[in-house]
């Protein structure tokens, strides 16, 4: 069996990311990944501007507090004041032009004021409260790479230099189909030894997730035939086949054969709990990531191992999850011969967070997926004693 480690090394070594690009209305952009670096043609801000209401002001004409100047002009966002003459003060508002002649601008809260005159009572330092043009964005200046993953922040950023299009790189096709005989899809009555189809739901919903074009072929009957039928029908419209169930040593599990039919498996069973078979393969020009069908297993080999593999597929440049350390509140005494991915909460202490166990860990008990914050990270043989530090992984890393 390939370690974890090894076998996301693999995967992420035989993904092709695509090279076609497409130019989209900024606000068509959202989980698309940028085909060119987006460099800036303005300043932003593009002018000295105020970060409060207040009054723009000349240091030099402060000399105490309780300073009285009269009120020239008042200045709104969107409108050039005048210059500022010696002796006096303007009114400004937050994202307002700093007038020439000004050097600080004093919040509100540190004046007295009436209709034509303003009390200081704060003696103002030289720039306070200015925000400086060009401090942001300066022309010429890269404010998106290449390969950059685009979420709101990067929407607002691409606006705030007037983008109003940007170059993204084709939408990458993902199918996936689902075996087993006893799946029902919710809204049908269930019969004696069926169960509904929640694998369906969780990936197609990770798929949709990550922007990618879903093509859900629904339930598939555990038949080698039908399954491989699925495998080329899906290979034949699809850049990547994701599928749950029927990877496994069973009887009726024909995916693994089917794929082997038609294509080359490449890799098979990986040292890890829950989800030890998973497949990859190579149908024509589709690649094939076969998942196991219990619900916490293929979440979570999903989310480890699916996700980067896709992420870098779609030509994004950050495709690895961050982990972080945090103190275990639990035991862990079995030393392992599997990595193992426990599911936690984290709870908050006098010392920072702990993490807590879902008290059933079974690969079958999806609420442990809702209940949990993320997932901890046990290496082969280690055991863990209340206190000491694990490698935590947050689902904020792993989903979308």
């Amino acid at each position: 069996m390939l370690t974890a480690a090894n076998l996301l090394e693999n995967l992420l070594a035989r993904a092709r990311p695509v090279t076609e690009t497409t130019t989209l209305p900024l606000a068509d952009t959202l989980g698309r990944v940028l085909g060119e670096a987006q460099v800036s043609a303005i300043t932003v801000p593009p002018l000295d501007n105020s970060a409060m209401d207040g009054y723009a002001v000349r240091v030099a004409d402060i000399a105490t507090v309780g300073t009285c100047l009269p009120v020239s002009q008042r200045i709104t966002a969107g409108q050039v004041g005048a210059p500022l003459q010696p002796g006096t003060a303007a009114r400004i508002f937050t994202g307002a032009p700093v007038p020439s002649g000004a050097d600080a601008v004093l919040m509100q809260e540190d004046c007295v004021a009436d209709d034509a005159f303003v009390t200081i009572n704060k003696l103002p330092r030289p720039s306070e409260n200015i925000r400086r043009a060009g401090e942001d964005i300066v022309p010429g200046a890269e404010i998106l790479p290449a390969a950059t993953r685009i979420g709101a922040a990067e929407m607002g950023l691409a606006a705030s230099v007037g983008l109003a299009a940007l170059p993204v790189l084709q939408r990458l096709k993902v199918a996936c189909f689902f075996t087993g005989d006893e799946l029902v899809t919710p809204g049908a009555a269930l019969a004696p030894g069926q169960i509904y189809n929640s694998n369906r739901y969780t990936l197609t919903g990770l798929v949709n997730g990550l922007g990618c074009e879903l093509i859900d072929l629904g339930i598939v009957p555990d038949t080698l035939e039908a399954t491989t039928e699925a495998v080329r029908h899906a290979a034949s419209v699809a850049d990547v086949v994701v599928t749950s169930g029927g990877v496994s040593v069973g009887e009726a599990d024909y995916v693994k054969a089917a794929v082997e039919a038609l294509g080359k498996v490449e890799m098979w069973k990986v040292a890890m709990k829950p989800g030890k078979p998973i497949v990859y393969g190579r149908v024509d020009e589709a690649d094939f990531i076969g998942l196991p069908g219990n619900p916490v297993s293929a979440f979570v080999t999903f989310c480890l191992f699916v996700r980067p593999f896709l992420l870098k597929r779609m030509g994004a440049a950050r495709v690895l999850y961050q982990a972080f350390p945090v103190k275990a509140g639990f035991a862990w005494t079995r030393a392992g011969q599997r990595r193992e991915f426990l599911r936690a909460g984290l709870e908050a202490d006098a010392h920072g967070a702990v993490a807590r166990l879902f008290p059933n860990q079974g690969s079958g008990v999806l609420t442990s997926c809702t209940w949990a914050d993320g997932l901890i990270d046990i290496e082969i043989g280690q055991t863990v004693q209340p206190g000491d530090w694990v490698r935590f992984i947050p689902f904020s890393e792993l989903l979308g």
